[in-house]
C-alpha cells in the first residue's frame, strides 16, 4: 500500500464528487456551519460556528501535512452544490489499514443516497487502487443512525470501545465508541456488489 499524501486524488462518478479539501474550502461549507450546527452533535471535532469550521478545516489540513489523514470535500452533481465532508485517518501503510470517517452531510443531502456513493467511491479507492486489507469506521456507539448506514451497505461490527473518547464539547461524561470494518476479501465478495446496488 503507497499513499501519496501531495497527490491531489480526485475520486467520482456519476452522482458525487470527491476532491481534496483546501482552505479556502471554508466558504463551501459556512452555510452548514451556521445553520445547522446540530450536525455535530456526536462529533468531538466540531465545525459548528465559523471559527469552529475554519478551525476543523486547519486540523483537517495538518492531519494531511503530518501524513495522517486525508480530508475530502464532498460535491453533489446532481444538486450541483457541496454537501459536506468525509476523510480517510489513521492511515498505516506498513499494516495496510486506515480509518474512513469524519463523515457528514447537509440535511437536505441525507438519505438521499449521496452517502452511498461517497462510501463506494472511497471503499473502490481504498481496495482496488491503494491495495488496502482492512476498512475500519468507528462512530458514538449512541449515534444509531450512522450506526445503522454503515452496517446497511455491509459493514460488520467488531465491537465497542468502552469509554473510549471524552463526550463532545458541553456535554459530560465519556462516550462508547463502536468499531466497524469492511476486509478486502469482503469487498470483492459481495460488499461491492451490495453498495452498488443500493445506488
Amino acid at each position: 500500500m503507497t499513499f501519496h499524501f501531495n497527490k491531489e486524488y480526485v475520486l467520482e462518478d456519476e452522482r458525487v464528487l470527491l476532491r481534496p479539501l483546501r482552505a479556502e474550502d471554508c466558504i463551501n461549507l459556512q452555510d452548514f456551519s451556521v445553520n445547522e450546527p446540530d450536525l455535530w452533535k456526536y462529533s468531538l471535532q466540531g465545525a459548528a460556528g465559523l471559527a469552529e469550521l475554519d478551525k476543523y478545516i486547519n486540523i483537517a489540513l495538518n492531519g494531511r501535512a503530518s501524513q495522517k489523514e486525508y480530508p475530502f470535500i464532498v460535491f453533489d452533481k446532481k444538486t450541483q452544490q457541496y454537501a459536506g465532508s468525509t476523510r480517510f485517518y489513521d492511515i498505516q501503510p506498513d499494516y495496510q489499514t486506515l480509518q474512513l470517517g469524519y463523515t457528514w452531510y447537509g440535511k437536505a443531502f441525507q438519505g438521499t443516497g449521496l452517502n452511498r456513493h461517497c462510501k463506494f467511491l472511497l471503499f473502490q479507492f481504498a481496495f482496488e487502487e491503494l491495495g488496502v486489507e482492512r476498512v475500519e469506521l468507528r462512530a458514538d456507539n449512541d449515534n444509531k443512525r450512522s450506526i445503522a448506514a454503515m452496517q446497511a451497505i455491509g459493514c460488520k461490527v467488531d465491537g465497542i470501545l468502552r469509554s473510549n473518547m471524552p463526550k463532545p464539547k458541553g456535554e459530560t461524561g465519556r462516550r462508547d465508541s463502536i468499531v466497524l470494518s469492511v476486509l478486502r476479501d469482503e469487498w470483492f465478495g459481495g460488499v461491492r456488489e451490495l453498495i452498488r446496488e443500493k445506488m
